[in-house]
């Protein structure tokens, strides 16, 4: 199956993400090779704390929660406050969401939206330990495409999302879909993966590079444009290269056979970026 035709075609798109992560879900196996996840090493735990999660919050996780997805942290750059509604774009099992919902405490929520049916169905089983370990009741999960998000309209302070637009076939309607369901003065704060200069053709042509969140990726300035013109302020992107490092350093295997694909002397990092995006919609806007 080849990738360079199937980035053309939103529901195939689609239909290849759902059926990678929903095998992720289900098997708690791989897509980018024996030792990989998605968008991470599957290493969990340590992935995490090398992207800045707290021990103690990892600790506090359901099992199974932290399934190694993460490019960022995307709940630090939020800066979570009690009493806030937060909403994740691609949830999946729950890692974010269940972080989110100690931050904004009893008196807030956090929403996960996941369109696999195997994930949302992973998060929600780790519900009841989240509530036991916690004491909270502040969690829900929805099904949903981020294109389309099952949130009314100027309903939530903050959105998160980990290492998700990059899948979407349309990602200028989840920027307009964020600006739609985010209250006026709400904010966001987005880490992903993006490109620093075009991918060779090869590259785009990996199932396992769109799946891995690298095929799907645009460059730093259409992140950026999106987000203007879909009607977010105060637009802030910062490149954070020291993930794509360790994932060649880590032996990846989705970078290293990246790197097989790339000019002789080129590394992973002169393409690939983690990116983390901070915007905000105006204070007295009523409308995406």
């Amino acid at each position: 199956m080849e990738t360079t035709t199937i980035v053309n075609d939103p529901e195939r798109v689609r239909e290849a993400v759902r059926e990678g992560y929903g095998h992720i879900a289900e098997t708690s196996s791989s897509c980018c090779g024996a030792q990989s996840s998605c968008c991470g090493t599957g290493a969990g735990e340590s992935l995490a704390s090398h992207l800045g999660y707290d021990e103690a919050e990892l600790a506090l996780l359901p099992e199974g929660a932290d399934m190694g997805l993460s490019c960022g942290n995307p709940v630090a750059l939020a800066s979570l406050r009690p009493g806030e509604t937060v909403l994740d774009l691609g949830s999946g099992g729950g890692f974010d969401v269940f972080i989110a919902g100690k931050k904004v405490g009893p008196a807030g929520k956090a929403i996960g939206v996941d369109m696999t049916a195997p994930m949302l169905a992973k998060a929600r089983k780790n519900l009841a330990t989240y509530r036991e370990r916690t004491g909270l009741d502040n969690v829900e999960f929805r099904l949903g495409e981020i294109e389309h998000l099952p949130v009314a309209d100027n309903s939530v302070d903050v959105i998160i999302s980990n290492c998700v637009i990059n899948l979407s076939p349309d990602k200028p309607q989840v920027w307009r879909e964020i600006a739609r369901v985010l209250k006026p003065g709400g904010r966001v704060a987005v880490s992903d993966l993006a490109l620093l200069r075009p991918l060779p053709e090869a590259i785009r042509g990996m199932v396992e590079s769109l799946i891995g969140c690298i095929a799907g990726a645009v460059l730093v300035e259409e992140t950026e444009r999106m987000a203007k013109e879909a009607g977010l302020v105060d637009v802030v992107l910062e490149s954070k290269p020291g993930y794509v490092a360790s994932m060649t350093e880590m032996n990846d295997p989705l970078y290293k056979e990246i790197l097989k694909h790339l000019p002789a002397g080129a590394q992973a990092g002169d393409y690939i970026t983690s990116l983390s995006v901070s915007a905000g919609k105006k204070a007295g806007r009523c409308c995406g």
